[in-house]
């Protein structure tokens, strides 16, 4: 009886999932994904095995080359050997090694805070931060291009949300004003993960404070890249813990690690140790990975010239675009998009790329706005001067071809 109407229940619900699957194959907005076989340790992450075949990568956000470092790597390997595989349970639990310990002591003092506090990922960070210190009568105001990690959070925190104008300070003051006693979160990225640009977070945390709110900044991109020391976004305006009182940040993109994590002050990590769902109902990440990161967080400091290289890259591909007459936006971050317009064209040329040799994701709605599909190009300290120029060339062609296209 229970399996003929599990059956049942499977038929009826196809033809709907069907119908959906084939309205986004539709829309050019069907994503699939692509099997990486390995990553050859001599180009450290800058090409890739892929379906058979090698691809000069440029959409990965190992941003200086460390995922591939030999020193992150024996990290890694010998983290496993004295600790296992997985972490067996919760932080809270027996889940929380001496690796998560040194690594969030480590985190803490590099982000210039009292403490910080490991989660297993980016998204639940930011979950956990939002709907552990906000109640229904609070206020939450999010950068309408935040990440959607950030939104689902204002969004599930159950207080009352809004969106404001992209990287507009006085339109978070017109709001604040507007609130008179609520409690307000404004929470943002701090470099946007689709555009590259930057928040104006000196002009945000004046505000915020003035009005007496709090400010959240997401700074998954520009951990380990901004800043004279690789501080990030903060460290970019010269902003500390106390205008900015909360800060999320990836370890999976600079550090070349995974997992996240949230620094602040002593009272703010202590509460979401006890509060924060997606901290508490979790396993660890693996202590092998800490010891990893801890690894490229030393690297970060040891290895300068990982950001100095990553500038310089960044430079010489937005001056042989400009060359290539290849119309860029004014990131000045790793984050280069080049905005195509409709699902069709981005994959078009997303798809003569790989032809060339070239792995360059098409992003196309709803990760970002209509009408807005583009390529998002990621530039890597690990890139050498030959393949950037062998993709300036590459995109030139992909982007003629698609002009003449009906």
């Amino acid at each position: 009886m229970t399996g003929s109407c599990l059956r049942g229940s499977e038929l009826s619900l196809n033809p709907r999932l069907r119908e959906a699957l084939d309205d986004l194959r539709g829309r050019h907005l069907h994503r699939r994904r692509r099997v990486v076989a390995e990553w050859p340790q001599d180009a450290e992450g800058a090409v890739a095995i892929v379906e058979g075949s090698h691809r000069t990568v440029f959409c990965s956000n190992d941003y200086l080359g460390l995922a591939h470092h030999p020193r992150v790597i024996a990290a890694l390997r010998d983290g496993a050997r004295r600790f296992g595989v997985g972490s067996g349970a919760s932080h809270l639990v027996t889940g929380h090694g001496i690796e998560h310990h040194a690594l969030e002591e480590e985190l803490a003092a590099f982000t210039g805070r009292e403490r910080a506090l490991l989660f297993s990922t980016g998204y639940m960070a930011n979950l956990g931060i939002a709907t552990s210190l906000l109640r229904r009568d609070d206020q939450v105001l999010e950068d309408r291009l935040n990440h959607a990690s950030l939104l689902d959070a204002g969004l599930l925190s159950g207080a009352r949300f809004s969106r404001y104008a992209h990287c507009d300070a006085a339109a978070v003051e017109t709001r604040l004003s507007e609130l008179e006693s609520a409690t307000a979160l404004v929470m943002t990225d701090g470099v946007f993960s689709m555009d590259g640009d930057v928040a104006p977070l000196d002009a945000l945390a004046s505000v915020v404070q003035a009005k007496q709110a709090w400010l959240m900044v997401d700074d998954a991109h520009g951990l380990g890249v901004l800043g004279q020391h690789g501080r990030g976004t903060l460290e970019h305006f010269g902003l500390d813990a106390r205008q900015v009182p909360i800060l999320m940040g990836t370890l999976g993109k600079a550090l070349g690690s995974f997992g996240a994590f949230v620094a602040g002050g002593e009272d703010l990590i202590e509460y979401l140790i006890q509060r924060a769902r997606t901290y508490i109902y979790t396993t660890a990440t693996p202590p092998a990975v800490a010891s990893a990161t801890r690894m490229a967080l030393r690297l970060i400091d040891e290895e300068s010239w990982r950001r100095e290289r990553l500038a310089a890259n960044i430079t010489r591909f937005r001056n042989l675009a400009q060359r290539a007459a290849i119309e860029l936006t004014t990131s000045r971050t790793p984050i280069q998009p080049i905005v195509l317009g409709t699902a069709a064209r981005a994959m078009a040329v997303s798809e003569a790329l790989w032809q060339r040799g070239f792995w360059v994701a098409a992003i196309r709605p709803p990760t970002v706005p209509e009408g807005s599909a583009r390529l998002r190009i990621t530039l890597s300290a690990a890139h050498r001067d030959e393949q950037i120029d062998g993709l300036i060339e590459a995109l030139a062609e992909a982007l003629g071809q698609a002009r003449e296209s009906p």
